[in-house]
Order: structure tokens, then C-alpha cells, then sequence
């Protein structure tokens, strides 16, 4: 059978194969508005400072540079997720893309900037040119003489997400504003607002303020927004609820807008959810399982057609032909079958499903284990990370936090057999806890805390390594002067995340893209930020890796010299009497012949004898050329006795 295929697939991170539903996959999908506040504080530009690192931005110019960047970074790295911008306190009104409709009638001083929709090159051209270049023709970043209503502002966004992102399982709303209390006056202005602000809730949209606090300025939340944002318990326990941009203090507005916009990305969805864990019988809860760290590869999500007048989006099908007469072969017609022994076996599709059925999915702890035992050599995969989820038991979390204290306080690891999705193959892994991010002796701060499942090698996967039968120790100066290098170019408190460092080849393959879609000149280099900091390795160490580099010089010229001296000693060997040698060691390792054992060679004449094999040994072993023939190699060794003796 012939196959023509011109269509293709998602891939999924996990090796098994696995239906995807359509559905459930755009419920993963995040819709993201961003609504900016247009007030006459926010564009002032912030105090002249002689502080480099001072802000040039005036706060409403960083908020639309915020968005700008944002809209950079998603329109490659989550090329599925929408995003639009919301102006509000501004003198026009505008809620269609085409300025037309019901535009004016409900929601006055809110102007829409960019339609919440997939970013398209256009539109981040257009946010260019009014954020870089200054370009406000329209006169869009005017402020109104009185405030924007909120409960217009949020009905606003309500309205947008229903009709554009209504089945998304992610919609957020960012607010950026200066203002704590844009409604001081008017309780029930601030009660209408608390009604939208509900409803928003009920249809599972997150509201996030960013305040922008300035000068003397603090930025209050009690006065208006504790009513209109539903805080997340966890986040406040993590001290990550509400963060605040501060502008003129040293600190880049837009720098950290950008990081604290960031730091609410929706999270990864999950390899595994509601799988059963089963602590011992009888006792079982679920868990959520995760991929924390995880390489970032450029992800194809569709092929380009460029043979027409404008590039387009290829639809792709896929047709099967018989390989004798080229004829449609239709999907009922079809068997699958392994090659065995020449001949093919046959199976029904339900016999294939049963070959890989191993029970349905669970982890199943089987026994404990002191953690010492798990030797480092023992990691043949990437650990996943498992949170308790309480949707099929309740109780899951104080279960699984009781486990948890009990491995880290005995310091134990549980053995597990686990089948983590059907179809998937069964694997025996440790179960490891990892200790608070506060936690000094945690290791890895930036990982959170909980339980891993760390998959073992089976008998298989392990290989015998013969170590080098010599090897060769540095003296223990070097290794206390390689100490002191070592301690200088250590991260601040020995720590390293690599979550600040981006993977340099995605990200110039995302600069790639961005400079062929949006017009621009391509970078002639990448930003690597894993690249060593040679000025600064220089100036910490430069001095200590000299010194260690003379040391290891003098301890190799000194080693060059006692191996010379046992060398002279070896060939001064003349005042002693020879050994009685037998031509069957000669033979047997011709090259480790001394100098007094060649003279008397080629004094007594055996040295003819020998076989080319064995010449060539020699004459290899002293340095001498092994080419030519046996009277000529002999000739060559000769002539280096007369010249060494």
C-alpha cells in the first residue's frame, strides 16, 4: 500500500499516543483583555533623575508598551490565545473593530483599541507605531473630562468575552490604572460595578489590578477594588496577589509590568489530572500530574502555502492508494499486521488495544525506602510533579500533605508501579518529596513543594561502565586552590534557576519570525544569556585561576622530571648484570625493551631476527619512524642507540 498523506497532527509532549479532544483542547486556550486607563496623571512623564535605570516613560506610554511586548510574545509563543486592548476614560468611543454599531450607546469613554482576537501582524504594527513612533492621529490617548464608569468598563469587557471567547477555559481581565477610587462619591456607582465585577466571576473571568503608584501616592485597594477583585487565598499566602508598578523610584514601570503580567500566565495544562493514587488498600485519593521543567522547542502548529499572490494557511487531507493500481483505498479495506518470521500476523483492532492494556491508569505506592539508597545513576527520565486534586476525593489534600511530611521527616521515598494514562507503558518510580521553596537545604527554590515521581531504570536500561584502570589524582594544593575558584564564581547563595534563562536558539527562531512578519531587519545575533560573563568571571577569579595554572605547570614539570630520572636510572644500568631474558618475552612485549637490552641485541645480532611486528613495536616505542622495510627499521633503531647511548 501506497500512502499519500498531506495532513498532519499535533503532537502531544508524551510519547504514548492519545486522543485529543477539540473541545477540551480550546478550553486550554487563554483570552487575555487589557484595559488601560487614559487619565491625565497617567501621562505625565516621571521626575527628571540622574539614576540610569530611572523611568522615561510616562506610566500610560509603559502600560502601552506593556501591552505591546506582551502581544510580541504571544503571537508566537501562544499563537492560539487572543488578546485586546480596552481604553477607557477617553474622550471618543469606540466598542466594534469597524467603529460601527452599538458604538457610543452602552459604554461611554471606552474605546477598543484592538479587537480581542488572535494577534495579527497588522495590529502590532498599528500599537507600534501609537507606542514607538507617537503616531495618534485619531487623537485615541485623550482623557475625558470626567472618569469612566467601571461598571460600563467591565460590562464592556463581559460583553467581549461572550461574543468572542465564550468557550475559552482561561479569560482574564488586566486593569491598569493610578486611580483607587474612581467612584468615591457615588455608592451607587461603586454598588453597579460590584454587580458587573460578579458577573464576570460567575462566568469564570479573573480580574487582575495593576496599580500605578507615583510619588507620595499609595495606592489604596480597600477604597474601590477589594469589592471588584476576588483575590486568590493561595496567592496571598505567597505574597503574589496584588502587585504593585511603581513608577519614578529607580525601578523600570515597564519592566515590571511586563514581569508582573508574566508571573500570571495561565499554567501549563496537565499531563495527567484526577489520576488515582493509592497510598495502601483501601486508601486511595487523586492527584494532578505536572511537567515543571521542560525543554521549549519551536512548536509547528501549521503549514504555509507560498506558491499563490499571499502566503496562506494550508488545509491538508489525506488519501491511501493501492501501490498496483493507484486506486482509492477506503479506511474499512485496511488491516493492520507485524512481520514475523516472513509472514504477516494479523490483528483485530481489539486484540491491538489489548496488547498494550496493562490496568487502568493509577499510581500504586508497593513499599518504603530510606532515601539514601536512590543512587543519582538511577534518573533515566524527567521527574513529573504531582499536586493533590479534590474533584474525585475529598480529603485528597490533607491525605497527600500527611504523606508528604511523613517522607520529609523520615527522610524516605516510596516505591511506586504507575500507568499514568491508559495506553501508556507501566513504569516503577520512587516517590520523592521535595522541601519548602523557604527552605534553606531545599536545593531548588524556584521548584515547588510537593511529591515527584521519579522513574526508575528496569534491569534493561542499566549498562556495565568499566572505570580507567589509572587514573590520575591532583595533588590536594590544586584541589584546595580549584576550591577557593570554585567558591568565587558561585551564584548568590549557591542557587541557580533556570527559569530565568531562555532557551537561545527558540528564542532567535521567535525573532525570526517576528522580524519577517512584522517588516523589520533581521538581528544579526541572538541574545544568549547562557553565554559565561568573562569580564565578570575575570574579575572575581582572574587572579585565583592564574595562580592555580602555575601551580599545575610546576607540579607537571616536576612529575616530567621524576619520570626522567627513573628513565636515566633504567638506561645506567650497565654496572649491573644483565638478566637472564628469554626470547619468548622479548616476543611477548618487544617495546619495553631498555637500552641495555637493545645494545645487546644489536651486539649479538638477535636483533635480525626479529619479526617487523616486533621491530616496529620498537622503534614506535622510542620515537623513531615505522615505515619501510625490516633492514631499514632496523637500520633507523640502530642509528638511535649510537645517538642516545
Amino acid at each position: 500500500m501506497a500512502e499519500k498523506n498531506q495532513d498532519w497532527k499535533r503532537e502531544d509532549e508524551d510519547e504514548d499516543d492519545q486522543e485529543i479532544d477539540e473541545t477540551s483542547y480550546k478550553a486550554q486556550k487563554d483570552a487575555i483583555i487589557m484595559a488601560i486607563e487614559v487619565r491625565e496623571s497617567m501621562m505625565k512623564p516621571p521626575p527628571p533623575s540622574d539614576s540610569k535605570k530611572a523611568d522615561q516613560d510616562s506610566p500610560l506610554e509603559a502600560a502601552l508598551k506593556c501591552a505591546y511586548h506582551l502581544m510580541e510574545q504571544r503571537i508566537i509563543s501562544n499563537p492560539k490565545d487572543m488578546m485586546g486592548i480596552l481604553l477607557f476614560g477617553t474622550q471618543k468611543t469606540k466598542f466594534h473593530k469597524e467603529g460601527n454599531g452599538r458604538d457610543g450607546l452602552g459604554y461611554p469613554n471606552c474605546y477598543l483599541l484592538t479587537d480581542l482576537d488572535i494577534p495579527a501582524a497588522d495590529d502590532v504594527k498599528v500599537l507600534k507605531s501609537l507606542v514607538e513612533d507617537g503616531e495618534d492621529e485619531d487623537e485615541v490617548l485623550r482623557a475625558s473630562n470626567e472618569p469612566a464608569i467601571m461598571s460600563n468598563v467591565l460590562f464592556c469587557a463581559n460583553q467581549i468575552f461572550t461574543t468572542k471567547a465564550a468557550n475559552f477555559g482561561s479569560r482574564r481581565l488586566f486593569i491598569v490604572t493610578d486611580n483607587d477610587s474612581p467612584h468615591s462619591s457615588d455608592k451607587a456607582a461603586m454598588s453597579a460595578a460590584a454587580v458587573r465585577a460578579k458577573d464576570l466571576y460567575d462566568l469564570g473571568v479573573t480580574i487582575d489590578v495593576f496599580p500605578i503608584t507615583h510619588g507620595d501616592f499609595k495606592f489604596d485597594l480597600s477604597k474601590f477594588y477589594d469589592d471588584i477583585v476576588y483575590r486568590d487565598p493561595i496567592a496571598e499566602a505567597n505574597n503574589t496577589a496584588m502587585p504593585v508598578s511603581k513608577s519614578g523610584d529607580g525601578l523600570s514601570l515597564l519592566n515590571s509590568l511586563i514581569s508582573n503580567i508574566n508571573s500570571k500566565q495561565t499554567p501549563k495544562r496537565a499531563l495527567f489530572s484526577n489520576l488515582p493514587f493509592e497510598i495502601a488498600p483501601g486508601l486511595r485519593i487523586s492527584v494532578k500530574g505536572f511537567n515543571i521543567l521542560h525543554r521549549q522547542s519551536p512548536a509547528r502548529t501549521c503549514y504555509i502555502w507560498l506558491d499563490g499572490e499571499k502566503p496562506q494557511i494550508a488545509h491538508g487531507e489525506t488519501t491511501r492508494l493501492a501501490e498496483d493500481s493507484t486506486r482509492t483505498v477506503e479506511k474499512g479495506e485496511m488491516k493492520k499486521a507485524y512481520k514475523f518470521g516472513g509472514e504477516y500476523v494479523y490483528f483485530t483492532p481489539e486484540e491491538q488495544k489489548s496488547l498494550k492494556d496493562f490496568g487502568s491508569p493509577i499510581i500504586r505506592i508497593i513499599g518504603f525506602k530510606p532515601r539514601k539508597l536512590l543512587p543519582m545513576w538511577a534518573s533515566v527520565k524527567k521527574s513529573t510533579f504531582i499536586f493533590p486534586s479534590e474533584e474525585d476525593y475529598v480529603g485528597s489534600t490533607r491525605v497527600f500533605t500527611a504523606l508528604w511530611q511523613k517522607l520529609i521527616k523520615d527522610d524516605k521515598v516510596g516505591l511506586a508501579w504507575c500507568v499514568v494514562r491508559a495506553n501508556a507503558q507501566p513504569m516503577l518510580a520512587a516517590i520523592i518529596p521535595s522541601k519548602e521553596r523557604s527552605d534553606e537545604d531545599s536545593g531548588t527554590s524556584y521548584l515547588p513543594a510537593g511529591l515527584w515521581i521519579y522513574p526508575l531504570p528496569f534491569a534493561d536500561d542499566l549498562r556495565e561502565i568499566q572505570p580507567p584502570l589509572k587514573v590520575t589524582r591532583s595533588t590536594d594544593e590544586l584541589t584546595t586552590k580549584m576550591r577557593t575558584i570554585v567558591q568565587q564564581l558561585q551564584l548568590p547563595k549557591a542557587m541557580y534557576n533556570p527559569m530565568k534563562y531562555p532557551n537561545p536558539a527558540l528564542q532567535w527562531h521567535y525573532k525570526i519570525l517576528k522580524a519577517l512578519a512584522l517588516d523589520e531587519e533581521v538581528p544579526a545575533e541572538a541574545d544568549d544569556a547562557t553565554k559565561p560573563k568573562s569580564k565578570a568571571i575575570s574579575k572575581r577569579a582572574g587572579g585565583y585561576l592564574e595562580e592555580w595554572s602555575g601551580k599545575l605547570e610546576e607540579d607537571k614539570g616536576s612529575v616530567s622530571t621524576a619520570s626522567e630520572l627513573k628513565r636515566e636510572a633504567d638506561d645506567d644500568g650497565s654496572e649491573r648484570p644483565a638478566k637472564q631474558r628469554r626470547g619468548a618475552s622479548d616476543k611477548a612485549n618487544p617495546s619495553s625493551m631498555s637500552m641495555v637490552e637493545l645494545k645487546e641485541a644489536i651486539e649479538s645480532g638477535s636483533i635480525i631476527k626479529m619479526t617487523v611486528a616486533e621491530l616496529r613495536n620498537i622503534a614506535g616505542s622510542k620515537g623513531v619512524s615505522t615505515s619501510g622495510k625490516k633492514a631499514e627499521i632496523v637500520d633507523r633503531i640502530e642509528q638511535w642507540v649510537d645517538e642516545n647511548s
